[in-house]
């Protein structure tokens, strides 16, 4: 069986968990302690210390994207990529915008109102910004769908797994698609499939005990990893002092240094 090393809220985690079950694949979900670094086993499968990473006997397989490519390669039934080589460009470039773009959107507000690494006028203008910017994404994916059914065309698929977390994580933030839209009917779809509702249920399960996350943070217990993507957010969009005292606070970091 294989191992899945995860967390029940990683977007990226959750792609995966999506692909595994709904192309029938069993798998043991396993979260490492994170707050100790994790395990000896997660940190021979994820130089970067992140999840998703996952075990296939004696194959190791880190980060979302390359593990979903391996999944249809080693199991092509039932495939989650379109047929054709432009519709499958076209979904792999959605999930790019998505791991790249969109999920650091939905960090950011996580950053502010779970960790509260702001507070006040600055946290207000920092979630007006994001509430913004969701706005436009999701009217980008919006036209990006058009009239399909699904963002693989006539079925689910990698299109849709990928997208699915980052605009679910939105709406639970309080900016879902527009309720007339093509994108909020979509969300509806999508929500209604067994593989997504058990995603559901285990990131519903995992938030037990968020209230001591921002004491973890202040003590420096648990350190939150700014890379790619997420720094640039927070520098571009009016939270620069917060990495800078995340840095001075070392609550902060960045990419592991390899050796």
């Amino acid at each position: 069986m294989l191992t899945l090393f995860e967390h029940p809220l990683s977007p990226y985690a959750q792609k995966v968990k999506l692909s595994l079950l709904e192309k029938g694949i069993a798998f043991d979900a396993q979260t490492p302690d994170l707050l100790a670094g994790g395990n000896a086993a997660f940190l021979d499968t994820s130089p970067r210390r992140e999840v998703p990473t996952l075990i296939d006997g004696e194959t190791t397989v880190f980060d979302s994207t390359i593990i979903l490519e391996y999944l249809e390669d080693k199991w092509p039934a039932p495939p989650m990529l379109p047929a054709a080589p432009q519709e499958r460009a076209r979904v792999r470039m959605l999930e790019e915008i998505c791991d790249t773009y969109y999920e650091a959107i939905n960090w950011a507000i996580y950053e502010i109102r779970i960790f509260r690494r702001a507070t006040g006028h600055l946290a207000d203008s920092l979630i007006a910004r994001a509430g913004k910017q969701v706005e436009g994404i999701n009217a980008y994916l919006d036209r990006a769908l058009g009239a399909r059914e699904f963002f693989n065309g006539t079925g689910f698929g990698c299109g849709d797994l990928s997208i699915f977390p980052a605009v679910n994580a939105a709406a639970f933030n309080g900016f879902p698609p527009p309720e007339d839209s093509v994108l909020a009917g979509w969300l509806d779809r999508v929500r209604a499939r067994p593989s997504v509702q058990r995603v559901l249920a285990a990131a519903a399960e995992s938030m037990a005990g968020f209230d001591t996350l921002p004491k973890l943070i202040e003590s420096g217990t648990f350190v939150r990893e700014y890379r790619d993507h997420r720094l640039e957010w927070m520098m571009r969009s009016g939270g620069s002092q917060i990495v800078l005292d995340g840095i001075a606070k070392r609550t902060i970091r960045f990419s592991v240094e390899l050796a």
